[in-house]
């Protein structure tokens, strides 16, 4: 599958990207694309929710009443559940929530994931740019000239570039990201992918140890 290199400005520069049939071309593996995607989303929780049991609340433990004869049911201290201010039944206790996936199967859900996205026609290469300063209202018309839509646009650099990251920052529907940082989650959470041109060239290599 052979794709152009567009400039800037929207216009082809002449050049055209081959794609790695490893990497853009392989049958998608929707139970690992599932796995790493779980695996992402787990691994951002914190797991601090914390509540306190009744063993840890500060309140008095002198019985409430005598045990029998008062009319209505037996009560030991105001730290039951069962009063406001008292301790919470099975409550969240700080936990890790990390999981873990092997390298294989990671790659293979990445690898997945970018062939549904060539399937469905939603990658545009650019040719390698940079940005004197950061100014979002140029690196927006860099997204319209290349036609990459107006809704969840992924936009993956070789490396980092600290301008074009901080000319994003401020718009919600884009993502900008280094080949490194790439991970399943971002592309399937796309609708189009904006690449520099020598990405392909990293992810082929990986492919290809």
């Amino acid at each position: 599958m052979e794709l152009p290199v567009l400039k800037i400005d929207g216009s082809e520069s002449g050049k055209k990207v081959v794609l790695d049939e490893k990497v853009f071309g392989i049958e998608p593996n929707d139970h690992a694309i599932y796995l790493d995607v779980v695996q992402y989303l787990a691994n951002q929780r914190q797991g601090t929710a914390k509540t306190k049991d009744r063993s840890e609340i500060a309140h008095s433990t002198k019985k409430l009443g005598r045990q029998k004869g008062g009319g209505g049911a037996r009560h030991g201290s105001l730290k039951a559940n069962i009063f406001v201010g008292g301790g919470r039944v099975f409550g969240p206790k700080p936990r890790l929530y990390r999981t873990k996936l092997n390298k294989k199967q990671k790659a293979l859900a990445r690898f997945s994931a970018l062939s549904y996205k060539a399937q469905e026609n939603a990658i545009v290469f650019v040719e390698p740019f940079a940005m004197d300063a950061p100014k979002t209202k140029e690196f927006l018309n860099i997204i319209k000239a290349v036609k990459a839509g107006d809704r969840k646009v992924l936009f993956v650099l070789p490396e980092n570039s600290t301008n074009i990251y901080l000319s994003s920052r401020n718009l919600p529907e884009v993502n900008v990201i280094t080949v490194n940082e790439l991970n399943t989650y971002a592309i399937m959470n796309a609708n189009s992918m904006v690449i520099m041109d020598g990405v392909q060239d990293v992810l082929s290599e990986r492919a290809n140890r």
